[in-house]
Parts: structure tokens; C-alpha cells; sequence
């Protein structure tokens, strides 16, 4: 069989790829079940070593959020919007929506808790102000802007690629970075990861899944 007959000089998958949504709702469960089982286990609650390293090690780490971003990297070439500036205006809206889901899953709660309950530690992470801390609509936003921008500059797939490794080997060099100043950790937190930031996605690292897609 001649490998030249799978391709095709022209557009043959148009439209909505189901298989890419399918695999990106696996994702997204997988990634519920995880971070679910992490809460149950600060209370103690037990499940069996199966479920855990089921849970904890396959479904919820590989095939979870490295499979949505190399997803999400795939459905570009499928999008009809995938222009350089809808990708940036579509990234700034998400980082936007990362930074809203974040106050009002940790600041706001933080805020009532110490005023109604006067417990300031229920979210004692950088006294609450957790607005740049985990979550992959922030990663998701950084991502669409840099890709935005490297495809305004017209860069080959080659050099992309190059930029993401380049990418992913700082931010593993600077992972963890102090600053000295918590403002400045908690911005660089979603690009580098620094010191109190909490970003299980920081964009150096990750950058390089979205592009491979």
C-alpha cells in the first residue's frame, strides 16, 4: 500500500471532529474523577488501591489534561476561526473566565469565610488571592494567545515545535521561582509556575501538548 493515498492535497475532514470531542468529554471526566478523589482523600475517606492508582495514575493524569491540550491544538486546524487574531480575542476571553471561575471558587469563599466564620484559613494559600491558580481555562487562554502570535509571525511547524521544547525546557529550569514579592509570584505563577502561585498548568510547560497537536 502506498502511504501517499492516506493524504490528500485537499480539505477532506470539515467541520466538527466528533472523535476529537469525544476524546476531549473523556478528558474532562477524567480530570472531575481526580481532582473529586483528591478532596475525599484530605478527609480520610479510603479507596481501594485499584481505584487509586486507576484514577490517580492513568485515567486522571495522562488521559486527562495532556489529551485536552493536544485536543484542543488539533481542533485549531479544523476551526473556521482560526485567524491570528480570533485566536488571540478567543484566548484573552478564557484567561479572563480562568481568572472569574478562580475568585469565585477561591476568593469570594475565602472572603466569607473569615468574615461569617471568622476562620481566615479555610483557603489560607496567599490569604486567598488565588485568582492565578490552578485551572486549565487560564492555561487554555495563554495557549490560543501564543499560538495566536506565533502564527501571526508566519513561523514553519518546525520552528513551533522548536519554540515549545525551547519553552518547556525554562519552564522546567525556573519552576518554582521566588520572586520575593507575592504579587509577582501569583502573576508568573501561569507562565513559569513560581513560588506560590499554585499552577498545576503553567504555559511554558505545557505549551508544548496544544502544539504537537
Amino acid at each position: 500500500m502506498n502511504i501517499s493515498g492516506l493524504f490528500s492535497y485537499e480539505k477532506v475532514n470539515t467541520g466538527r471532529q466528533v472523535e476529537l470531542d469525544i476524546a476531549k468529554a473523556l478528558s474532562i471526566i477524567f480530570m472531575v474523577f481526580l481532582h473529586t478523589m483528591w478532596v475525599m482523600m484530605n478527609y480520610n475517606y479510603a479507596f481501594s488501591p485499584i481505584y487509586e492508582f486507576t484514577v490517580g495514575n492513568i485515567l486522571g493524569r495522562p488521559y486527562a489534561a495532556p489529551i485536552f491540550m493536544f485536543c484542543m491544538g488539533i481542533g485549531i486546524v479544523y476551526s473556521r476561526n482560526s485567524q491570528w487574531d480570533k485566536m488571540v480575542k478567543r484566548g484573552a476571553i478564557l484567561y479572563l473566565l480562568g481568572i472569574l471561575v478562580n475568585i469565585f471558587e477561591f476568593f469570594i469563599p475565602n472572603i466569607v469565610s473569615g468574615i461569617l466564620l471568622g476562620n481566615w484559613d479555610a483557603f489560607p494559600i496567599s490569604g486567598g488571592l488565588l485568582l492565578f491558580c490552578v485551572d486549565i481555562l487560564a492555561f487554555a487562554g495563554l495557549a490560543f494567545i501564543s499560538m495566536g502570535i506565533l502564527k501571526k509571525l508566519e513561523l514553519s511547524n518546525k520552528t513551533w515545535i522548536a519554540i515549545a521544547v525551547i519553552m518547556s525546557l525554562i519552564g522546567t529550569l525556573l519552576r518554582g521561582t521566588d520572586f520575593g514579592i507575592p504579587l509577582m509570584n501569583l502573576f508568573f505563577a501561569d507562565f513559569i509556575g513560581s513560588a506560590g502561585g499554585f499552577t498545576a498548568f503553567p504555559l511554558f510547560n505545557w505549551l508544548i501538548f496544544p502544539i504537537a497537536g
